[in-house]
């Protein structure tokens, strides 16, 4: 029997436009029921994660009441996904001090970060493509696109709101510059290494070339009489 490798792989976003299509997604009813946040083997209780709504879903809210609501998982979704939550005692929120509780976080998602063998950004889907091709030696049939025009950037919001949700996601801010930074560092390598094995097998086909070349032919000065075809062809020209 095979024994199968596993890797993790995740593409990130920027935060603010992350988080205007979630509120989008949820206004028009989606819901995570289903999602039980388990952790350290155990579910959270109601104390520990409260819903932002009554009834069976927050169709309809709106931005203000997304963004108003203290327990809403969107705030930080990123980095709340990538860490190991129970560094901080998982949904209880009275395990350690709430500044000291955001900065292992935000560490331990940068970690989990760095150990995946490939992570992407959607604001740079051909950089992201490269990376998944040359990490895992596979190729995509189709370019990626890079499509701008999503359900966020339809959104029209002000500068303060925008503010606010960056306030609300300052997690996610950090995680993602250094995403970026960290993402550009791989890109530049991949490229680097891709350069060098150009190098190399352009060397190594032209030596090949040169040993598969045929001795010149000896000259006529040497003894070698021409041959039948080419007297033929002198004949017949003169």
């Amino acid at each position: 029997m095979h024994k199968r490798k596993f890797y993790y792989i995740t593409l990130l976003r920027d935060p603010v436009s992350r988080y205007l299509s979630e509120w989008r997604h949820v206004q028009r009813g989606a819901t995570w029921k289903t999602s039980l946040h388990m952790c350290d083997g155990r579910t959270p209780t109601p104390e520990e994660l409260p819903s932002c709504y009554e009834g069976t879903d927050w169709s309809g809210c709106s931005l203000q009441q997304f963004t108003d609501c203290p327990y809403n998982l969107a705030n930080n979704r990123q980095v709340r996904m990538l860490a190991d939550l129970s560094l901080v005692g998982c949904y209880n929120m009275s395990f350690i001090p709430e500044k000291k509780r955001a900065q292992v976080l935000l560490e331990s998602a940068k970690k989990n970060l760095r150990d995946m063998a490939f992570f992407g950004l959607t604001e740079f889907q051909r950089k992201t493509q490269y990376l998944f091709e040359r990490t895992f030696n596979l190729k995509f049939i189709r370019p990626f696109m890079q499509y701008n025009s999503t359900r966020a950037a339809g959104v029209d919001v002000d500068n303060d709101t925008i503010l606010r949700i960056e306030e609300l996601n300052d997690l996610d801010m950090q995680l993602y510059d250094y995403a970026k930074d960290l993402f550009q560092q791989r890109y530049q390598y991949k490229r680097q290494l891709e350069r060098m094995e150009q190098r190399i097998k352009n060397r190594e086909e032209r030596r090949l070339q040169r040993s598969n070349e045929s001795p010149r032919e000896e000259t006529e000065e040497q003894g070698r009489l021409p041959t039948e075809d080419y007297m033929s062809h002198i004949i017949e020209k003169w």
